[in-house]
C-alpha cells in the first residue's frame, strides 16, 4: 500500500534505461532489463530513487509488462532525434504581453541539447487504456488510498499542522471557478480537496465510465504513471524530450505552431479562453477536458501535446538545472534532469516536472503552451488536470 501523498494546497503551491540487458535489484525486485524484451526502467535506475516512495517503488515492482505490448508500438509517432536549443524564447515584440506570458527565470539560459530517436504516444493515455491496465493487474491509485499523516508531514516544513481527517480521506483535488476579484496569490481559493475523487471520477461529478473513455485520464500521480508505463513495456519522456517533440522541427519559437500569440478563437489546443479563474468564455469548445484527437496534431502527428492536460515527465525539477548544463559547456546528451529537486521558495520540496499545460492555462495565468515553459508537482500527487503519455526507445 502507498503510504502518502501530497495534498498540493496544504503547500501554498500547486537513470535513463535504454534497452539493453541489465539486471538490478530493488528490495524485493528483480527485474532483468532484455535487448528482445523491456524498455521499462527498473525501479533501482531511477535517478534520485532515495527521494521516493518506497511502497509505491515496491506496488511498481509488483508488475508485469505485458507480453503483447512488449514490441508494439501502434498508436506510436517515430521521432528523428537531433539537436535543439532547449529553453525559453522572447518574442520580439512584447507589447500588451502579461509577464507571465513570457518566459520565466527557470527556464534559462538556453542550451544545446541533443536526444536519439524515440518513440511516443500519439496523444494522452486515456480514461479506456488506463482502466485495461488496472483491469490486468489489480493497481490502485495514489488517489484510492487515504493519507498517511505520519509520512506526509515528512515532506512538509516544520510544524505544518495536522489537518482535518476528512482531508486524509481517498480523493484528491478539483478546481472550480472563483468570483470575480478573487485574489490569485492562494491556490487553495480554486482548488478543493473532494473524497472519492480519482481516475474514475477526475471532477467529482461521478459520471458513467463509458461516457469518459476517450478522455485523457487524469487525477494520475507520477506513480501511477510509472506503473502503467511499465505494463505497457515504455516509459515516461524526459523533460527534453518532451520539449523536442513540442518544437517538432521549429527552433527557437514560442509556441508548437510557430509565435503567433493566442487568441480568443484559436483552434490550436484545449486551453482556457476568458479571464482565469473567474471565467471560461469556451472559444475552443470545451469547458474542461477535450477527447483525445479534439485538435489538430503538431507537425510530428501529435495530438494535444499543447494544451488539454500537464503531462508527467521522468525528470525531477531544478531550478537550476538549466544553468548547470550552460556551464558543463557543450551539448548535453539526453540530459536527465537533477539528482534532486532543486526549488527556490521550498527546499523540502520534491517536484517532478510537468509539461505542455491544460485546459486551465491561459497567458493571463501560466502559458503552460509555450514550447519551453515548466512547471512541477510532488510525484504522489494527482490532478484534475494533470496526465501523461509515454516513450519507448528506438531499438
Amino acid at each position: 500500500m502507498k503510504s502518502f501523498k501530497i495534498i498540493t494546497f496544504l503547500l501554498g503551491i500547486p537513470v535513463l534505461v535504454m534497452c539493453k540487458p541489465k539486471e538490478k535489484q530493488a528490495g524485493t525486485e528483480t527485474e532483468i532489463v532484455s535487448a528482445n524484451h523491456y524498455c521499462y526502467i527498473p525501479s533501482d535506475s531511477l535517478i534520485g530513487k532515495q527521494y521516493l516512495d518506497m511502497n509505491a517503488l515496491a506496488d511498481i515492482g509488483s508488475i508485469a509488462p505485458e507480453e503483447e505490448r512488449l514490441t508494439d508500438t501502434s498508436g506510436m509517432v517515430l521521432i528523428q532525434g537531433g539537436t535543439f536549443d532547449m529553453g525559453g524564447d522572447m518574442p520580439t515584440n512584447t507589447e500588451g504581453m502579461p509577464p507571465t506570458a513570457l518566459p520565466q527565470p527557470d527556464e534559462f539560459p538556453k542550451h544545446a541539447v541533443q536526444v536519439s530517436d524515440f518513440y511516443m504516444d500519439e496523444h494522452e493515455v486515456t480514461v479506456k487504456q488506463f482502466l485495461e491496465f488496472v483491469e490486468a493487474t489489480g493497481y490502485k491509485t495514489v488517489a484510492e488510498y487515504d493519507v498517511d499523516w505520519e509520512e506526509l508531514k515528512k515532506q512538509l516544513p516544520p510544524g505544518t499542522p495536522k489537518p482535518d481527517e476528512e482531508m486524509l480521506k481517498a480523493g484528491a483535488l478539483v478546481f472550480q471557478y472563483v468570483p470575480e476579484g478573487t485574489p490569485k496569490d492562494n491556490l487553495a481559493n480554486w482548488w478543493s480537496f473532494q473524497k472519492g475523487v480519482n481516475w474514475k471520477n477526475p471532477d467529482g461529478s461521478e459520471p458513467v465510465l463509458e461516457d469518459i473513455l476517450n478522455m485523457p485520464v487524469t487525477q494520475v500521480s507520477w506513480y501511477d504513471a510509472m506503473a502503467y508505463a511499465k505494463w505497457a513495456n515504455k516509459r515516461l519522456p524526459t523533460e527534453a524530450e518532451y520539449e523536442y517533440a513540442m518544437r517538432a522541427g521549429s527552433n527557437n519559437t514560442m509556441y508548437p505552431w510557430g509565435n503567433e500569440i493566442v487568441g480568443d478563437t484559436d483552434q490550436r489546443g484545449n486551453f482556457l479562453q476568458g479571464n482565469f479563474p473567474y471565467e471560461n468564455t469556451v472559444e475552443d469548445g470545451f469547458e474542461a477536458l477535450a477527447p483525445v484527437k479534439s485538435f489538430p496534431p503538431n507537425a510530428y502527428g501529435l495530438y494535444d501535446i499543447s494544451g488539454n492536460v500537464w503531462e508527467w515527465t521522468l525528470d525531477w525539477y531544478g531550478a537550476d538545472y538549466y544553468q548547470i548544463l550552460k556551464n558543463e559547456g557543450g551539448t548535453a546528451l539526453n540530459p536527465q534532469g537533477p539528482e534532486k529537486t532543486s526549488e527556490v521558495y521550498n527546499q523540502q520540496a520534491t517536484n517532478k516536472v510537468v509539461r505542455g499545460g491544460s485546459f486551465l492555462c491561459n497567458d493571463d495565468w501560466c502559458s503552460g503552451f509555450r514550447n519551453s515553459r515548466r512547471m512541477r508537482l510532488s510525484p504522489d500527487s494527482g490532478m484534475q488536470h494533470v496526465g501523461f503519455r509515454c516513450v519507448r526507445e528506438v531499438r
